[in-house]
């Protein structure tokens, strides 16, 4: 049987199942592209007619994500990504006016590492890798000026229960603005409708469809004065974010965004079938096997599993030889399998940290994929435990 492969080209065998680290990006999004990496290559700031066109691409894309991400045009902030949209959220409140800053366990680390540095109170979750929202109350007082809670874990794919974390915030501390970094939410969430009360938002391109190396984060107006730059430069970004804008990347962001959000509704269910058979197969043919989290949790493109006995790092070798991607967790690392903060705040310990494999799927995931990665993955968990595939 063919597959479609990693590169998405029918005819390879293989199967990219890490969306989460970065998506393929979409026709779209090239299309919208090329012409700010050719002939329009002027700088947006200027003043002439090339750098009108230039500034008049870039209002219409903020107008673009603005409209995805349910804001103000103004209130759109291009970053290069979503690492930097983090920083920006946290070390630009924290800089400009201090106070205690507040967030989970289970952040990415453009989160946790800022947050650290300016002596975060960290929060923890439950064992299903969600923010314990009793031990979120109790970590809430009035020196609180920023709260960040993710929208989507990268790691697991749990949804945080965004709605009861503002109502805490604003009831225990509020002067506090809440942050949410949604990078891995944008192709599974409605993030205008349900993070329109988060003050701060994160998003990266490349996690939708876009290229790497741009973003934005949405400050909204009550935001603003509390909200500084941390680097120096221009004043382009409203300030907040100095150095001549990627007019090409934002270009074919705004496409990708806009695309994603057309197709989102369909691809959520495409994409949760797939997923679930996915699981199921691995069920049936690999006795043992340990789900991280309830598939109600999570967002449908994650299926992050765990073989009990089985190193992930032999695992991931093994399958990627036959063609399939995966990862242990977070993509944003040296290479090196390191234990997940993600599983030990979820409780896990000792070999089991060692075990967890993350496979996610994204729209362009096809059902040859799924059952030739469902194939490969269970034949490799076998080899590893000298057990035939189906456990005999």
């Amino acid at each position: 049987m063919e597959h479609s492969g990693p590169d998405g080209r029918t005819g390879s065998r293989g199967a990219y199942l890490d969306h989460a680290a970065t998506t393929p990006m979409r026709a779209e999004a090239v299309a919208a592209m090329l012409p700010y990496c050719t002939a329009e290559f002027a700088n947006p700031s200027g003043v002439h007619a090339a750098a009108r066109r230039a500034r008049r691409a870039l209002d219409d894309a903020r107008d673009e994500m603005a409209s995805v991400l349910g804001c103000a045009p103004g209130e759109v902030v291009f970053t290069s990504g979503g690492t930097e949209a983090d920083n920006l959220a946290v070390l630009g409140v924290h800089g400009r006016v201090g106070g205690l800053v507040v967030t989970s366990a289970i952040e990415h680390d453009a989160v946790l590492n800022p947050a650290r540095r300016v002596g975060a109170r960290i929060v923890g979750v439950t064992a299903q890798g969600v923010v314990d929202l009793d031990a979120l109350a109790l970590a809430l007082d009035e020196t609180a000026t920023l709260v960040s809670v993710m929208a989507v874990n990268n790691e697991v794919g749990t949804v945080q229960p965004l709605d009861d974390v503002v109502a805490s915030v604003r009831r225990a501390a509020p002067r506090a603005l809440v942050h949410s970094d949604a990078v891995q939410a944008v192709v599974w969430r409605d993030v205008a409708v349900e993070l329109a009360e988060c003050d701060l938002v994160s998003v990266s391109a490349h996690k939708f469809g876009g290229p790497k190396g741009v973003g934005a984060l949405v400050v909204r107006r009550r935001a603003v004065g509390a909200l500084g730059a941390i680097c120096a430069g221009g004043g382009q970004e409203r300030g907040l974010r100095p150095g001549t804008e990627n007019v090409a990347g934002i270009v074919a962001m705004a496409a990708a965004a806009r695309a994603t959000v057309d197709e989102r509704a369909g691809a959520c269910a495409r994409t949760r079938r797939l997923r679930d058979r996915f699981l199921d197969g691995l069920t049936e043919a690999v006795p043992g096997m340990v789900e991280s989290a309830p598939r109600d949790l999570t967002a449908p493109g994650h299926a992050h599993v765990r073989f009990p006995g089985v190193a992930a790092e032999e695992l991931l070798f093994l399958i990627d030889e036959a063609g399939v991607a995966a990862s242990a967790g977070s993509a944003c690392s040296s290479g090196a399998i390191e234990p997940s903060h993600v599983l030990r705040a979820m409780g896990w310990r000792g070999p089991a940290v060692r075990e967890a494999v993350r496979f996610t799927l994204g729209p362009a995931t096809t059902e040859a994929e799924i059952d030739f990665a469902a194939d490969v993955v269970a034949a490799a968990a076998a080899s590893l435990t000298g057990l035939d595939a189906m456990g005999d």
